[in-house]
């Protein structure tokens, strides 16, 4: 009733592309493709990007989860891509509300391409 009243919490960010892939070059940010394996196996993935698949996001990212990436917690600004922006949006919004707190929604892998960003194929 009185959800005015409290202080706004973390929120997903948009992020331009060349900042996305500068900040991750500088080992600023980490990325996360969160397609399906069968999506980078056929168009390749960010490079240094980490791939969590959306159906997965929830049980590896968190806080106790054994096989969560290494060097990533709350605090860790973190950017999620997809093939278009609709999962990395569902992705972005599932991290907030587990406590990650600096979330970055870049879009589809076109907009890391846009921004200069290297494609591995795996």
């Amino acid at each position: 009733m009185f959800s005015f009243l409290k202080a706004p919490g973390p929120r997903v960010q948009p992020i331009a592309p060349a900042e996305a892939v500068a900040r991750a070059t500088k080992g600023e940010m980490v990325v996360i493709d969160v397609r399906d394996l069968s999506e980078l196996r056929a168009s390749g993935k960010a490079q240094g990007a980490v791939h969590v698949p959306l159906m997965a996001l929830a049980s590896r990212m968190a806080q106790d989860a054994a096989d969560r990436p290494a060097g990533i917690g709350p605090e860790t600004p973190i950017c999620l891509y997809c093939a278009s922006g609709g999962r990395s949006a569902m992705a972005a919004a599932t991290l907030v509300d587990m406590g990650y707190r600096q979330v970055f929604n870049l879009g589809g892998l076109g907009q890391w391409q846009a921004g200069g960003g290297a494609i591995v194929r795996i």
